[in-house]
């Protein structure tokens, strides 16, 4: 069992950064691919980005390419997402999502496990 909780949303202006966070129980998380999902009131959950156990594959949806970067440090069993030059539209709760599968397990919304969330907010 892999538990993962969200942390480092909160409210910032356009233009601006947040660093999100994803903190993994467990000793298998070196071994999962990991990925960052949203969802915006009214709207279904959505990808936002995604990374291979190893670190070496990554993904973007096109709305963040260039503005996020997803990063893991698994000493630390820990997801990062640095996100800069927020937009409005980037509102929105950010989840994180785990998989001992391959990436596109966790690309195409099919992880096993899931945190909780953190909300994002951006201020036009």
């Amino acid at each position: 069992q892999v538990q993962l909780v969200e942390s480092g949303g909160g409210l910032v202006q356009t233009g601006g950064s947040l660093r999100l966070s994803c903190t993994a129980s467990g000793r298998t998380f070196s071994s999962y691919a990991m990925g960052w999902f949203r969802q915006a009131p009214g709207k279904e959950r959505e990808f936002v980005a995604g990374i291979s156990y190893s670190g070496v594959n990554t993904k973007y949806a096109d709305s963040v390419k260039g503005r996020f970067t997803i990063s893991r440090d698994s000493a630390k069993n820990t997801l990062s997402l640095q996100m800069n030059s927020l937009k409005p539209e980037d509102t929105a709760v950010y989840y994180c999502a785990g998989d001992p599968g391959a990436l596109v397990v966790v690309t195409q919304g099919r992880a096993d496990y899931w945190g909780q969330g953190t909300q994002v907010t951006v201020s036009s």
